[in-house]
């Protein structure tokens, strides 16, 4: 009997489908186990998942989904409209979709929108307002077996009952999770019959780990440390762009950020390659927009040299030629270069004449907390996801809609083309919109734009052509097969 494929990574548990969250080791997991109506497809965009293909009217308001013939929950039960419905309708609920520091992210979409089996194989959803992204949010809508449904309400989510492509075998909380081929899926049949997802938190673990065959992938490695695998000639190593930017958000409701002139010259005054290079040693690519270049409708990232006379010509304007002091929150971990990275950006900031008065945090939910409940000072280290352009504008970006991580900023321009994005449903036609808006931003940004990381993956074997899906998630269906040496489908 083939052994499973071992998978190490730095964060393993078995949480609940319905709160959002951007860990890539937490959706892993969920992609796993788990369909939506949509998933993400190889290259980019959606492709069919419990849906076999769907309608939405031009209005950007009504919805309609056909499922597959013949779903199966990994407990036999059969996956219909009536059960798709349930688990959308628990995802929509204001307890739910909570992720660090900010409730109810699906229901601000889906809360007041009409969700209806209309036959045992479609699923209607009918919204107050345009969502032309609504894909956005519905590939994180995993759907629950109906019969899993009270234990989670209970708050065990040790059972977990999807129709993904693995179903649950084991369960070692805090240390392993071993999944088996589900045979009923509707997808194509992933390569490995068996998976064992490993808890390993420390990175050079990870790596040894995979270089001494214990495990045949390892995510989140060391940039640096993990060149060592070219030298074996027996692994891969993959460096992925993680949609993730690292950034500081600007407090645009008093204080010297409030003028649009001191953001921008604070955009124009440093750095990015300089920065990465010294804090995550060049495990990075820097970010000059607020979405990174795999975001639907940005543009190209080129890191712009600094342009410290124009820096300091708007801070003049802004009436700070003597100099000007900034008050900042930085939290000691998520992202953990935090503070490394304040204090390089103090030294480039100084010659511009700022200077930067750090208050360190060190819980980070409650660092994420203080954010959401805009107490916070004049700025503060954070980061943006997810891998939705329009979920950026609408909960980060909208003065109305006053989102759980929006401090003070408004742009009538940006705001204008968000409306016109949400109700456009050509692709073609909103990536223009959003073009407009990604450039309105860098003219005047919400926030300082830094990098996006870079994550290393190792793989056991030789697997030139394998890439990391854009969303920067491990698909497990895409994997080789390390019993074979096979290649992913």
């Amino acid at each position: 009997m083939n052994s499973p494929a071992v998978i190490v990574q730095p964060r393993l548990a078995l949480e609940d489908p319905h709160d959002c969250t951007d860990a890539n080791d937490m959706l892993a997991v969920f992609d796993a186990l788990f369909d939506g109506l949509v998933r993400y497809g190889k290259d980019g965009g959606y492709v069919p998942a419990l849906a076999s293909s769907w309608d939405v009217t031009p209005d950007a308001k009504q919805w309609t989904f056909r499922l597959r013939e013949g779903l199966r929950f990994h407990d036999g039960s059969p996956c219909d409209a009536a059960a798709v419905c349930q688990s959308l309708t628990r995802m929509a609920r204001p307890d739910k979709g909570y992720t660090l520091g900010a409730p109810g992210v699906w229901h601000q979409y889906l809360g007041d929108a009409e969700i209806e089996a209309i036959n045992p194989l479609t699923v209607a959803i009918r919204l107050s307002k345009p969502i032309a992204d609504l894909l956005d949010i519905l590939v994180y809508g995993y759907v629950l077996a109906p019969s899993a449904l009270d234990r989670y309400e209970a708050g065990d989510t040790s059972q977990p009952v999807g129709t993904g492509p693995y179903c649950l075998v084991s369960y070692k909380p805090g240390r392993a999770l071993h999944l088996q081929r589900f045979e009923g899926w509707h997808g194509e049949r992933p390569a490995n019959a068996e998976l064992t997802f490993r808890l390993e938190p420390n990175r050079e673990a990870r790596l040894q780990m995979l270089i001494s065959g214990q495990a045949q992938v390892a995510n989140s490695l060391d940039y640096e440390a993990s060149e060592a695998l070219k030298e074996t000639g027996q692994h891969t190593r993959v460096t992925s762009l993680v949609p993730v930017a690292i950034i500081y958000l600007f407090n645009a409701f008093k204080g010297p950020l409030k003028d649009s002139r001191v953001r921008r010259a604070l955009n124009l005054a440093i750095d990015r390659q300089a920065l990465i290079d010294r804090v995550v040693a060049g495990a990075a690519k820097p970010l000059t927009g607020f979405v990174s270049p795999v975001h639907f409708g940005s543009m190209p990232s080129k890191d712009l040299r600094p342009d410290l006379d124009q820096a300091k010509r708007l801070l003049e304007e802004a009436g700070f030629a003597e100099g000007l002091t900034i008050e900042v929150d930085s939290p000691t971990r998520l992202p953990d270069e935090a503070e490394a990275l304040t204090a390089a950006l103090a030294e480039q900031l100084a010659p511009i004449g700022v200077t930067l008065n750090v208050h360190r945090h060190t819980d980070r939910e409650a660092y994420a907390h203080r954010v959401r409940l805009k107490q916070v000072r004049d700025m503060c280290v954070f980061d943006s996801s997810p891998l939705s352009t329009f979920r950026i504008l609408a909960e980060k970006i909208d003065q109305r809609a006053k989102g759980s991580w929006w401090l003070g900023f408004h742009n009538a321009e940006a705001e204008d083309l968000l409306d016109a994005g949400r109700a456009t449903v050509d692709p073609s036609e909103r990536e223009k919109i959003f073009v407009k808006a990604f450039h309105a931003l860098q003219v005047d940004p919400p926030w300082l734009y830094l990098y996006n990381p870079l994550r290393v993956t190792g793989l056991s074997g030789s697997w030139p052509d394998w890439r990391m899906r854009q969303d920067c998630v491990l698909d497990v269906t895409r994997l080789p097969n390390f019993q074979s040496g096979k290649p992913a489908p």
